[in-house]
């Protein structure tokens, strides 16, 4: 027997229509690539958002087909978000700063047909322009006083003009909601990037979790700053999170530095943000030198690489902000986990409820975790016994993009994260499969040692990586970048461990950098460190 209830397909043209009916003044705010603030509703937003996906019709970009995107946060890639996917056209949001072959290969891939762009990008266009032999539409994110007087690109269209020819009338289609929405490619770190395709059933119900208590926490009275690029994991979310609860949104454009953002924040009353540690370490370096608190942050997210606790204590204890730290990948879309505490640890004096904070949180209904042994046997969940995390759930990956074999494990996403659990469902992240130091036998966690380096006041950034060893097959290097004016030592820096870890887990050397490297996703390239010192000869070896 089935239920007598109505059926009506998940699309992500429904939260348009949602914010628009029942959110229509909700404000977006733009900081625009042409140096001014952008500002108009969500109303005004949907009326653009059916203009554009005329456009496209007249485009001849038809249900299935690719349209691509290189752009900042700002309102034209927002309007695109909506009406691309709302009118059965995948969304794929390029990297910009991917090198321009893995950009070349990536379309060429994907085989995308047409490419929307900031002008801040032109030259990087007119350069790729000729390699992507499938686009044949190229439009430029701007007015007619923006278009640049002359450009390589042949017929270069103008994204204002585009619209203004159109009407803003537009049905928007219904289909099945297991359609493509948008694709994602991952960061290709080893061998090409792979695309992991969305859906829009996948998408609402990721943004329905993102958006909950225990997750992101967002309300119509929310003010949300996703500094997490558009171009990342669909700004892990955050566009359709914000549009679904009627939070207001502040996009920030280009500028990612602290002052820039700190302005922005106090300027448009932000209450909760997102993205990676190496942009908040940024702003709190800007806020120490120059004194300065928040007037109205109350919640931020951080993932993409893990916090570490210096940076969460900084949040939480100087600036009274509370911290989600949370867990996903692009394969997750991404969001699956976050730290928030349960009423459990309600009595927890303030360091051990940091040190739960400190893990990279439990599930949201809708997606479920385990770890494995190398054998593929399910570990215990006590905190202790590392490893293989496994994943799955409606917006996980089955398979990639134009790929023939799925990389699934008995129903199972790898996510290549070495992992433990703990008796309340908490993961906690000890490394990545790729860069787990096993030492006579045994794993020490790299992110572990990480932490205990990034709680020194010298510290800058730090990476451990395995380099080999003669008799324990490998053994902790920490790779230090020393914060400027500052000075520490390798014995330093090595007698700082002591109490801190296991004895054996000490690192037996240290190495100093003037500078990490950094991905397109600001996370560490602990890829290239150890290429860079695969011969590093141990003092103890």
């Amino acid at each position: 027997m089935l239920g007598n209830m109505m059926s009506q397909p998940l699309l992500i043209s429904s939260l348009l229509q949602h914010a628009e009916r029942h959110h229509g003044d909700q404000e977006i705010v733009s900081r625009r690539v042409e140096g001014d603030t952008h500002r108009y509703t969500f109303r005004e937003m949907a009326a653009r958002a059916r203009r554009l996906a005329n456009a496209l019709r007249t485009l001849d970009i038809g249900p299935g087909g690719i349209a691509a995107t290189l752009a900042w946060n700002g309102y034209r890639h927002l309007e695109l978000y909506y009406a691309v996917s709302g009118a059965g056209v995948v969304l794929h949001t390029l990297n910009p700063r991917l090198h321009a072959d893995q950009l070349a290969w990536i379309a060429d891939h994907a085989r995308d047909e047409v490419l929307f762009f900031d002008m801040s990008f032109l030259p990087l266009v007119e350069a790729l322009a000729p390699r992507l032999a499938s686009i044949k539409a190229f439009v430029a994110l701007a007015d007619r006083d923006h278009m640049p007087a002359s450009s390589s690109i042949p017929g270069l269209l103008c994204y204002e003009d585009l619209l203004a020819a159109e009407d803003d009338r537009y049905e928007w289609p219904v289909f099945d909601e297991n359609t493509a929405s948008s694709l994602c490619y991952t960061s290709g770190t080893t061998g090409n990037p792979k695309g992991v395709l969305y859906s829009h059933r996948s998408t609402i119900l990721h943004a329905y979790a993102a958006a909950l208590p225990d997750a992101h926490n967002l309300g119509a009275r929310d003010v949300v700053l996703p500094v997490v690029p558009l171009f990342h994991v669909n700004a892990w979310g955050l566009p359709y999170t914000s549009l679904l609860s009627g939070a207001k949104l502040v996009l920030p454009g280009a500028a990612l530095d602290g002052k820039s953002l700190y302005e922005l924040f106090e300027e448009e009353g932000v209450t909760f943000t997102c993205g990676v540690p190496t942009v908040w370490q940024g702003l709190l370096d800007h806020m120490k030198a120059q004194g300065l608190r928040f007037s109205y942050l109350q919640r931020v997210g951080i993932g993409g690489s893990a916090c570490p606790p210096a940076m969460l204590a900084a949040f939480e204890d100087e600036h009274e902000v509370d911290v989600l730290h949370g867990w996903g990948m692009t394969e997750t879309s991404p969001f699956c986990a976050g730290s928030v505490l349960k009423a459990a640890h309600a009595g927890l004096e303030h360091d051990a409820a940091l040190t739960v904070k400190a893990k990279q949180g439990r599930v949201v209904f809708g997606v479920d975790i385990r770890t494995t042994d190398d054998e593929g046997r399910e570990l215990a969940w006590d905190g202790r016994t590392p490893g293989h995390l496994m994943v799955r759930g409606p917006w996980v990956l089955e398979r990639y993009f134009r790929a023939d074999v799925s990389p699934l494990q008995d129903g199972w996403f790898p996510t290549g994260d070495i992992a433990t659990i703990d008796v309340d469902g908490y993961i906690r992240i000890t490394d990545r499969s790729k860069d787990v130091i096993k030492s006579g036998g045994e794993w020490i966690g790299s992110i572990d040692l990480e932490n205990v380096a990034m709680g020194h006041p010298a510290v800058a950034m730090a990476a451990c990586i395995a380099v080999p060893h003669p008799k324990w097959d490998e053994r902790p290097l920490l790779v230090v970048q020393r914060k400027e004016g500052t000075d520490v030592s390798r014995d330093e820096l090595i007698d700082f461990y002591a109490g801190k870890v296991t004895r054996w887990w000490t690192p037996d050397d240290v190495v100093f950098v003037d500078a990490m490297p950094i991905g397109n996703t600001g996370k560490m390239l602990k890829s290239e460190l150890r290429e860079r010192f695969r011969d590093h000869q141990l003092p103890t070896a």
